[in-house]
């Protein structure tokens, strides 16, 4: 239609041709009771929807979130996590985001999502699955609030679809959405933590619901159901809940009662329990106490003693704190783990799959050296790749309605994730016997190996040299992983790389072992892409502090400049990068003047590749690396790696364990 004498020609809005507005985006293979909605789905954007969208409410219950005909209530619970803290949700929903009632509207809408260790930028248009022109999947209490359904949109683009949510884990999409890490308890075992002697550590002594009352205010808490049982019928099974609130009360006998405030993601109140609206409990409190607890409900809330919580919900999962500097904090002693490093690694049938530590093999498994220089609590994790798709979920899955046919089989689960252990053992600052060290029972390990994306182990450790090794349950089951350390203390983390095939005791060893340092940056144009030093604006480059440690003399040091981007010639920008010595009396001074001398070593002419690197010899200082593309205002993120060469040999050992050990492999898959 032809725009009247005077009109604005009508703006065209983006329509996202890598996950249209069709059944390719809403179905993987018509498994699920979705597929009964084929027919009548539609795609509106927000305006067609309601009179006046927006994409954040006015107060939090406004944007609370309430789930729809997609069995993904596992991602909303997580969802919720973004309320808590406007740190997260700015992360997610990087700020200035479109407005439906600007001009600048053009239906195009970004969010950032973590995936294995990276933050990853996802752009969708604003066209959302209806029925009867509603909303049919996630929505918020408000329907005319619209961040919800938009980060649903978003992670069904990274999954392949939307049925794809259908089961997952709450676990998984608090990590996705925070790059921290989640917890999962069993109920069971807080119920029964008191006449429980063989639970190593300290942390199921301080696994107990009084926990949670302390965490209440810090972090997302949820908890499922996996099956139903007879005071929780209603509940549903395979089903994930919210738990908004604890509360410490005493009753009219003088003894303590803790209240959970649980939120149901169907929005309808479901519980027939003791302390529900009317029901025997209040008695045990004043009037006034029931009135306000009662005023507190909201649609889909309920309270449950501590007692019934226990016995008729089988799971809570703790996302762990993340401050606004983006460090996590201990669920345990609320410390800051202020030092984080990960590293990528791989299982590689006949190199380094070496399975648990029932095989003799054991040894061939990916080993990484862990340095550490003062007393630390340390979180040390071990993330999957999926093999198959990044939507594969493994172990008790929760989600909404029957199971569907593609998640019930264990060789299903089997295909995405692998049952993973991870132990650590005190090694000697040099050489050591890799033998004699992995007979002796480590200092700290996962109870057993588990078919999670993720699995962990928090622990308490003095100075010195670990050796860590991540395994598989099963010997030559391939993968790859993320090795994740986060710590109170100083740490340093680098693999031990293996010996070579054939070699003798008596041949010259490989050429050693590296310390790795990531720096993350971007390049954004008018502010940090200032392009190489042929131009003015060079000064405004990331300009990223590094410290080359005193040794015997000066250290091998490998720079690496990675650029994230797709392999391909229209998105490689030509990159390059110069290294300036800090001198001892201007640590305190800007970066512009340091710019303006003579770089001490550089990685030019630029290139056009997707990393570029240099390996030098630096003297014990202080350094700045200043990455760059050839022209300014060429936007792109970038990653750079400081290597280190540590002055400590391999450890070298071809020998076998003579010990066998028991391990056990743990999973639970969903039920018809």
């Amino acid at each position: 239609m032809l725009a009247g004498r005077g009109e604005a020609p009508a703006r065209e809005l983006f329509r996202d041709a890598a996950f249209p507005a069709s059944d390719s985006s809403l179905f993987f293979n018509l498994s699920t009771p979705l597929a009964q909605f084929r027919e009548d789905i539609t795609w509106r954007r927000p305006q067609d929807i309601c009179a006046a969208p927006r994409l954040f409410p006015d107060n939090a219950w406004e944007g609370q979130v309430k789930q729809g005909l997609l069995g993904d209530c596992w991602f909303l619970c997580a969802c919720a996590v973004l309320q808590k803290s406007r740190h997260l949700l700015d992360q997610v929903f990087p700020p200035g985001q479109p407005s439906w009632s600007d001009q600048t509207y053009c239906g195009l809408f970004t969010c950032r999502i973590w995936q294995f260790g990276q933050w990853e930028e996802v752009t969708i248009d604003d066209r959302l699955p209806c029925l009867a022109g509603r909303l049919c999947f996630s929505r918020c209490q408000r329907e005319d609030v619209f961040w919800l359904p938009l980060l649903e949109k978003v992670y069904a683009k990274v999954c392949g679809s939307y049925e794809h949510l259908w089961a997952g884990q709450v676990a998984d999409a608090l990590v996705d959405l925070t790059g921290g890490l989640a917890e999962r308890w069993s109920l069971k075992d807080l119920a029964g933590t008191s006449g429980q002697q063989d639970r190593p550590g300290r942390d199921w002594e301080q696994r107990t619901c009084r926990q949670l009352l302390r965490l209440k205010d810090r972090c997302l808490i949820s908890c499922s159901v996996l099956s139903p049982r007879a005071g929780a019928r209603d509940l549903g099974e395979f089903h994930a809940f919210i738990v908004s609130d604890l509360r410490e009360l005493q009753s009219r006998a003088g003894q303590g009662i803790l209240l959970l405030r649980i939120l149901n993601p169907w929005g309808r109140h479901c519980w027939q329990g003791l302390w529900r609206e009317g029901g025997e409990g209040w008695s045990q409190v004043g009037p006034a106490e029931e009135s306000e607890l009662l005023s507190q409900l909201q649609d889909g809330e309920f309270w449950v003693e501590e007692e019934e919580f226990l016995r008729e919900f089988e799971e809570v999962t703790i996302g762990y704190p993340v401050t606004e500097a983006g460090h996590l904090q201990s669920l345990y002693t609320e410390k800051t783990l202020c030092h984080a490093q990960a590293l990528p690694g791989a299982w590689v049938v006949g190199q380094s799959a070496g399975g648990c530590r029932n095989n003799s093999c054991f040894p061939c498994n990916p080993k990484y050296w862990l340095r550490l220089s003062e007393p630390s609590e340390l979180c040390v994790a071990v993330l999957q790749r999926p093999r198959k798709h990044p939507a594969g979920r493994a172990r008790a899955l929760v989600g909404r309605g029957p199971a569907p046919s593609s998640l019930l089989a264990k060789d299903y689960q089997a295909k995405d994730y692998q049952a993973v252990g991870l132990h650590i053992w005190k090694v000697e600052k040099r050489r050591v016997s890799l033998p004699r060290i992995l007979s002796t029972p480590p200092v700290a390990g996962t109870v057993c190996h588990a078919y999670d994306r993720e699995v962990h182990l928090h622990c308490e450790l003095s100075p010195g040299y670990y050796l860590a090794v991540p395994s598989t349950f099963l010997k030559d089951m391939p993968g790859q992983f993320l090795l994740r350390v986060f710590s109170t203390g100083k740490i340093s983390l680098s693999a031990v790389r293996p010996v070579a095939k054939g070699a003798s005791p008596g041949a010259a060893l490989p050429a050693g072992e590296w310390e790795t340092l990531q720096l993350r940056g971007c390049w954004r144009a008018g502010q940090t892409a200032g392009g190489s030093r042929n131009f003015a604006s060079y000064l405004c480059n990331p300009c990223l502090p590094f410290s080359v440690p005193a040794g015997s003399g000066p250290r091998c040091i490998r720079i690496t400049l990675h650029q994230h981007c797709q392999l391909s010639d229209s998105q490689l920008h030509p990159i390059g990068f110069h290294v300036f010595q800090v001198p001892a009396a201007g640590e305190r001074q800007g970066a512009g003047p340091l710019l303006l001398q003579e770089p001490l070593l550089s990685c030019v002419p630029h290139r056009y590749a997707q990393e570029v690197s240099r390996l030098c010899l630096l003297s014990a200082g202080t350094y700045r690396v200043v990455p760059s593309t050839y022209l300014p205002d060429t936007e792109g993120s970038f990653t750079v790696t400081i290597a280190t060469r540590v002055d400590r040999r391999s450890i070298h050992s071809q020998e076998t364990l003579g010990q066998v050990l028991q391990e056990v492999s743990l999973t639970a898959v969903m039920k018809a």
